[in-house]
């Protein structure tokens, strides 16, 4: 198996165990860092507190060291050592001072092998550590040591002793302290991220319930239990649910509209078939059967070519790319000064650059199609196209303002509504099907738009206005 397609099935499915995994994993590196970082302090406090009792151990020393006239040393008195460990061999904490051509070792620095010392200048102070040195036993061991220099002033400069004073102090103190503080550490940490991580599980059980229950809606829609989802859901679902349902009603208008076109269509073709069944049946011959087929023919024609216009315009796409208007009105425009070249129509565009149609080609053609041919038609000599980008709304596309305007006579206002109807034409002397203006009206309706009919202000003709709303 190649290693992406591994990869890809060693990814679980899940959200909840995705985002378990990847808080589980930020959870243990949070506290593997934290753990660290506190571990680094407390050694680093350790070590500074060492340094201090170290430092003061050795002030000590030097205040009760002296040298006699001669120069010779006189160390502490037993009773006047800083720490009673200093009196017990290989005890951990060992003494020395250092002398031009002498060493001195406290009693408990005899056995070990201490790490080699060397003079410091007056008022120098170093601080070591760990060291490795050997016990008396023979094993190896660490140690902190702190340096002082100093000089024990004499009579004279010739008298002077210049001396450096050294504290030794095993590490296995601070170990135990380490250990102890280390197990407790992470004692509470790992209890603290079994928690969170629990604490995290209910959150995420929590924060995606909305999801299950969009899961769960969606499995009712599939049974045929409920008819859509609910409008009950959080902000950031809304859009999806939204569409969802508009997805939902866009396949059941569209189931409905080619049930309705197929009824439609038998009961059309009912009417005609029966005539020429009666007029065959009454043993009709001759020229008038031929009349009669002629005529009959050309209604079924008619019939099927308006049924198949209304097939094409219904059910648009639910996410349809936009499309620009102006190349599509000027390629139908074309077409439509070539038919009627000889009225001379001249027709003027007033398109917004962002108007955009978020809907299918066949739509937004037999759209415009359908309106400038019936401009055209009736226009004396001028048509205008008027496209303006309509309303917006937050996270959803901007809807579409389409004018298109004649300087024809116009349509009274009592007969709207009627050239509107299917079939129906304006005036029956002019020719055509009557649909055009139907099929504008279904296809607005479809995209849940509005159609609205009167007269022109600027040309004095018709006024056919389509506004579309916002879209998902």
């Amino acid at each position: 198996m190649p290693k992406r397609e591994r990869l890809y099935h060693w990814r679980p499915r899940s959200l909840q165990t995705r985002q378990l995994l990847a808080a589980s994993l930020g959870l243990v590196a949070f506290l593997a860092l934290a753990g660290y970082a506190l571990d680094r302090a407390f050694l680093s406090t350790s070590e500074n507190i060492l340094r201090g009792r170290l430092r003061d151990y050795a002030l000590d020393f030097a205040r009760e060291t002296e040298f006699s006239r001669g120069g010779d040393l006189v160390p502490p008195y037993d009773d006047k050592l800083p720490d009673p460990r200093l009196k017990r061999p290989g005890s951990g904490l060992y003494a020395q001072i250092v002398l031009p051509f002498v060493l001195w070792d406290s009693d408990s620095a005899r056995g070990p092998q201490l790490p080699q010392v060397r003079m410091l200048k007056a008022g120098q102070e170093r601080f070591e550590g760990p060291l490795e040195y050997m016990k008396s036993n023979g094993e190896t061991s660490q140690a902190y040591r702190f340096g002082y220099g100093l000089v024990w002033p004499g009579d004279d400069l010739s008298d002077e002793v210049p001396h450096t004073i050294y504290i030794l102090e095993d590490t296995s103190r601070l170990q135990n302290q380490l250990t102890v503080f280390r197990r407790a550490l992470w004692g509470y940490l790992g209890g603290v991220g079994v928690l969170l991580l629990l604490l995290q599980v209910a959150v995420l059980r929590w924060s995606l319930h909305p999801l299950r229950r969009v899961i769960d809606e969606l499995k009712r829609v599939q049974r045929g239990i409920a008819h859509r989802m609910s409008e009950r859901h959080p902000r950031e679902l809304e859009p999806l649910t939204e569409s969802i349902n508009a997805f939902i009603e866009s396949e059941r208008e569209n189931l409905d509209r080619q049930r309705n076109i197929l009824a439609d269509l038998a009961h059309s073709l009912k009417t005609p078939l029966a005539v020429l069944r009666s007029r065959m049946d009454n043993g009709t011959d001759g020229p008038e059967l031929r009349a009669e087929l002629d005529e009959q023919l050309k209604r079924m024609n008619d019939l099927v070519g308006y049924q198949l216009s209304r097939a094409a315009s219904g059910g648009h796409k639910l996410f349809a790319a936009p499309l620009a208007l102006e190349a599509n009105a000027e390629e139908i425009v074309s077409g439509l000064e070539k038919v009627y070249a000889a009225k001379g129509v001249l027709c003027e565009f007033e398109i917004d650059p962002d108007a955009r149609f978020y809907g299918e080609k066949g739509d937004l053609q037999e759209l415009l199609g359908n309106l400038l041919e019936n401009a055209f038609k009736w226009a004396r000599a001028r048509v205008l196209l008027t496209a303006k980008a309509g309303e917006s709304a937050p996270n959803r596309r901007p809807g579409l303002l389409l004018v298109v305007e004649d300087d024809g006579p116009g349509i009274p206002e009592e007969k709207i509504a009627l050239v509107l109807q299917r079939g129906v034409r304006g005036d029956e002397r002019v020719q055509g099907h009557g649909i055009g203006l139907a099929i504008v009206q279904d296809i607005v309706r479809s995209y849940r738009g509005e159609l609205d009919v009167g007269r022109s202000e600027e040309l004095g003709g018709a006024r056919f206005e389509v506004t579309l709303p916002p879209g998902l």
